[in-house]
């Protein structure tokens, strides 16, 4: 069953408080990947703000070009953009996106956290995912799509989570439906890539570590043990590593790129 535009629509007018992205909004019921199908539609024309929108996936990508396992229930979505910042800021996009969405889903009741560098997670078990993709001319990003992933009621393995089986055990159920949480996953990009675009990335990555749930998480690097302590400017993550010398003023540590290590998830509803 494929989301009701009007709805959508309605939703996203109610929650706006501004208008930065000018929405375009293609739904369709299935296709091979939400980012594939922007990218034709920006040969055909598509402009800044256009977004794809699906309920299944058939050949969907995730990060490191893995398969996105993309069954019926979930929401796909993508969101075309024309940041102009140099190519090799692209992760600030996802960063970007990861903290809006969050931040978007927290003012609704629901406690997102962001695991470095482009999940999200509800008690440390994956909501949702981000992949950006971008073109290049002369070293600046002239156009780059926004890729989302969220689990609504598809299911999903034990270290995922749907955002119906979290909302079964509140209160209250806080997101009332499928064009509810895509109008709030749009609101939330728009956010963050204008908290990016308009305040720069100091601020965006103070907020994007504010929700990190890796912050204290302890990590092992080539023998090394150590402690996550944040994410610098660059977008590496950054690690203090153990030492045992008491007298030692200043900890090591190393800056990780994405990929490096995995910080795996958690397969308890509880933890």
């Amino acid at each position: 069953m494929g989301l009701d535009q009007q709805q959508l629509e309605s939703a996203l007018k109610g929650e706006r408080q501004y208008s930065y992205l000018p929405f375009s909004l293609h739904i369709l019921d299935s296709v091979a990947s939400t980012n594939k199908t922007l990218w034709e539609l920006l040969e055909q024309g598509a402009k800044n703000g256009c977004v794809v929108i699906a309920t299944q996936q058939t050949a969907g990508r995730g990060q490191w070009g893995r398969n996105w396992i993309s069954p019926t229930g979930g929401l796909y979505l993508s969101v075309l953009l024309t940041p102009k910042i140099a190519a090799s800021h692209s992760y600030q996009l996802t960063f970007a996106s990861a903290w809006g969405i969050a931040n978007q889903l927290r003012k609704s009741g629901v406690n997102v956290e962001i695991k470095w560098p482009n999940d999200l997670v509800i008690n440390r078990r994956k909501l949702g995912g981000i992949l950006t993709e971008t073109k290049v001319h002369q070293g600046i990003i002239t156009q780059a799509v926004i890729g989302v992933g969220i689990n609504w009621t598809n299911p999903v393995p034990k270290t995922g989570i749907n955002l119906e089986m979290w909302q079964a055990a509140q209160k209250t159920k806080l997101i009332p439906c499928l064009e509810v949480l895509a109008a709030k996953i749009l609101l939330g990009i728009e956010s963050g890539i204008q908290s990016l675009l308009q305040e720069g990335v100091n601020i965006l990555l103070a907020r994007y570590q504010q929700l990190l749930a890796n912050l204290g998480d302890r990590v092992y690097v080539n023998n090394l043990a150590g402690t996550i302590v944040g994410v610098i400017p660059t977008g590496e993550l950054h690690v203090l590593i153990d030492t045992f010398e008491s007298s030692q003023a200043t900890k090591p540590e190393i800056y990780l790129q994405p990929g490096i290590i995995s910080l795996g998830y958690s397969t308890s509803p509880n933890q």
